[in-house]
């Protein structure tokens, strides 16, 4: 499927089709991460509890980084 990259504001972006959207679960205002793989770039949702454990569980560790480098010893 061809899509055009579009001026948006000062940025620029596309327009994903609805069908596709409708496909993978999407809706406005979702998150997905965008990766470039093997010269492809490639759109991923994001499980959005899973993305908030992680940013807990990064600031614990940031918290407790001391400490657990004595124990990773």
């Amino acid at each position: 499927m061809n899509v055009a990259i579009r001026k948006i504001g000062n940025s620029e972006g596309i327009i994903i089709p609805k069908e596709i959207l409708d496909r993978m679960g999407l809706k406005a205002g979702d998150s997905v991460n965008l990766a470039e793989e093997a010269g492809q770039l490639v759109l991923k949702p994001i499980d959005d509890e899973f993305a908030r454990q992680l940013e807990h569980a990064e600031r614990f560790m940031d918290k407790y980084k001391v400490a657990l480098k004595k124990l990773a010893e």
